[in-house]
């Protein structure tokens, strides 16, 4: 026989249902007492229920004399009717709504028999009870005449009905902001508590339970980076804020980095019949693509500019190699034009990776093979790449075989560049791991300044393709170390020739 989750049949109960300990504090409360209290979970365990819900009048009187009567005898107790004023949360203007409930209270005993808690059962009775006051008067009034009862009967029917609306309504409106595309998110009170938020900003911070809890406790990585700040003097003034393409560190796995994300966003003041604040709404939407795409477009554009420059110091290169290695101009002639010809193919060869993607070998050779196949040795498996690592490599291979040309093994007749690599992790997470090298070339010492060719090789791995390099100036030539995570499975182990 199947065992009952008694636990998920408590929460589920469509009545509100909630256990006291001997010091009428909460122990546990379901969902449906929850939301009748409009309290959550976090707000009532521990607290008095004469704390978080005081009533000095009769009905609080009655509520406890019940109380104690079921700690004291041990037997059940039933309040048929008792007036019971419920604080409202600050989202619904604060102060007190009376209400009128019906409770069943029933004692849990320990081990030893004593009782340990007190189960409580309540129904929500206001409206049957004004219902009954309007057709009948208060008690201690003459009876209405039968025709009363009849319009308290329609009038109960209206009731549902409209009931029923709202609630759809309600729903309806609770879906769309759940479903909405930007991400939204209400926050109450001077501690910034979190009181809704949709599934779009839960996916940005990573699924963490927020509700119910402070900003600074709910998203702690957010201290120093001024977004509390700003929420609190939005909460003070009153005057929302406006943020554009703004960057901020999410932790959105538990045990992963902190990751930069780009947004837009604004916080709106949520105001009271008064005008003063009392919560902030918090609507936007995540643009890191944008952003990233912009910078990318800007390197690209520098990259462009720079390049036009370094394309004349290259066919510079070539032709100076190519004069000392021949004995006429009519020899010079046929190889000068024969790798200025692989210059224009590698050039080609890389606008198309950009939508396509290339074999790593290729990306290296489009900017090696117009040096001649004796100025250079490449080692390493098959790896076929996507187009955005296929770009960035290109434009790292670029730089490096332009700087090599002009200051480095590429330079002299002697030198000769190493490239090897290998990938290293499974399929499901491939790294790829290379080494540029040079020697035969002038000696090489640490640059001055740093140029934009060596910024351009350091910082274009640290974006969508989660890469790193660095730059090792030895003397006896320069060294260059990759490292990317590959978003391609390599098309094969073939060491290349």
């Amino acid at each position: 026989m199947p065992q009952i989750d008694f636990r998920a049949l408590f929460e589920t109960l469509p009545s509100p249902h909630m256990v006291l300990d001997r010091d009428l504090c909460f122990v546990e409360a379901n969902l449906a007492y929850q939301r009748v209290t409009e309290r959550t979970r976090d707000q009532l365990i521990g607290g008095n229920i004469f704390d978080l819900f005081p009533n000095p009048g009769e009905g609080g009187r009655r509520l406890r004399a019940s109380l104690e009567r079921v700690l004291t005898t041990g037997e059940s107790d039933t309040l048929a009717l008792i007036p019971y004023a419920i604080p409202l949360p600050v989202s619904r203007g604060g102060g007190f709504e009376m209400r009128f409930w019906s409770a069943v209270h029933t004692p849990l005993f320990n081990s030893e028999g004593e009782v340990a808690y007190v189960l409580q059962n309540t129904v929500d009775v206001t409206e049957i009870q004004r219902l009954k006051d309007m057709a009948f008067g208060p008690p201690g009034q003459a009876e209405a005449p039968l025709e009363s009862a009849t319009q308290l009967y329609q009038r109960a029917q209206e009731l549902q009905e409209t009931n029923l609306i709202l609630v759809e309504e309600t729903n309806q409106i609770r879906n769309l902001f759940m479903q909405a595309p930007g991400f939204m998110a209400v926050l109450i009170g001077p501690d910034l508590v979190f009181r809704l938020v949709n599934n779009a900003y839960q996916s940005l911070i990573g699924g963490r339970a927020v509700i119910g809890r402070p900003l600074a406790e709910a998203l702690p990585e957010l201290e120093g980076q001024h977004f509390q700040n700003i929420l609190q003097e939005v909460m003070v003034t009153g005057q929302p804020y406006l943020g554009r393409a703004a960057s901020v560190m999410l932790q959105r796995q538990a045990k992963g980095p902190p990751e930069e994300r780009f947004l837009d966003f604004i916080y709106q003041p949520i105001l009271d019949a008064r005008g003063a604040p009392w919560g902030v709404f918090v609507e936007g939407s995540d643009v890191t693509d944008r952003v990233r795409a912009e910078q990318q477009q800007k390197l690209l554009l520098d990259e462009l500019n720079h390049r036009v420059k370094n394309t004349l110091a290259t066919v510079q290169a070539i032709a100076a190699q190519t004069l000392r290695t021949t004995a006429s101009p009519a020899a010079f002639r046929e190889a000068f034009e024969a790798r200025l010809m692989a210059l224009s193919s590698t050039h080609d060869l890389l606008t198309q990776s950009v939508w396509q993607g290339a074999p790593l070998k290729d990306v290296i050779l489009m900017e090696l093979r117009p040096h001649g196949a004796e100025r250079y040795q490449l080692e390493g498996p098959e790896v076929a790449l996507s187009p955005a690592e296929t770009l960035t490599l290109g434009l790292v291979f670029h730089e490096l075989v332009t700087n090599a040309a002009k200051y480095g093994a590429l330079s002299t007749s002697e030198g000769c560049v190493r490239v090897r690599w290998d990938v290293r992790g499974d399929t499901g997470h491939p790294r790829l791991y290379l080494t540029w090298s040079e020697d035969g070339g002038p000696p090489v010492s640490p640059p001055v300044r740093q140029g934009f060719g060596s910024r351009l090789i350091e910082r274009s791995l640290q974006g969508d393709i989660d890469g790193k390099a660095s730059l090792e100036f030895a003397p006896g030539g320069l060294k260059c170390h990759l490292r990317l995570r590959l978003s391609a499975q390599r098309a094969g182990d073939e060491a290349a020739a």
